[in-house]
């Protein structure tokens, strides 16, 4: 999944989800700034990271909860600088949510081809 077209590759591990709105945005953050630096760059979600992808929880959420920046602000900085979105197909069926309830542009992978990411990246960052 990884392309040979950049020199560094990042892929952020997003394990909490909408119950701990403090640690939403940073990933987003942190990826942003490695696209911006010329990494390829995934964030991968999974166990509750999920939540934080829900159309209906985008708007409505940010690193201070109801106030400040809404956790959309820092998904659109990352994916407009090329970051993907994977979100973990088992962890869907953890939090009873289907594909279709998330936002555009999140695909979703299994097990082996996380791991197949997280072998071949530069550095894994797990939140």
């Amino acid at each position: 999944m990884w392309s040979e077209e950049f020199d560094s590759k990042i892929l952020y591990v997003q394990t909490h989800g909408v119950d701990d709105p403090g640690r939403s945005a940073t990933p987003f953050f942190l990826a942003a700034s490695a696209a911006a630096m010329d990494s390829e760059v995934m964030i991968y979600f999974t166990m509750y990271g999920p939540t934080l992808l829900q159309r209906e929880v985008v708007d409505k959420i940010g690193p201070k909860g109801d106030r400040g920046q809404p956790l959309r602000h820092f998904i659109d900085q990352a994916t407009t600088l090329g970051v993907r979105l994977l979100v973990c197909q088992p962890s869907l069926d953890l939090n009873d949510l289907e594909l279709d309830s998330l936002i555009d542009g999140v695909e979703m992978i299994g097990g082996a081809a996380f791991n197949d990411l997280a072998i071949n990246a530069d550095a894994v960052i797990s939140f």
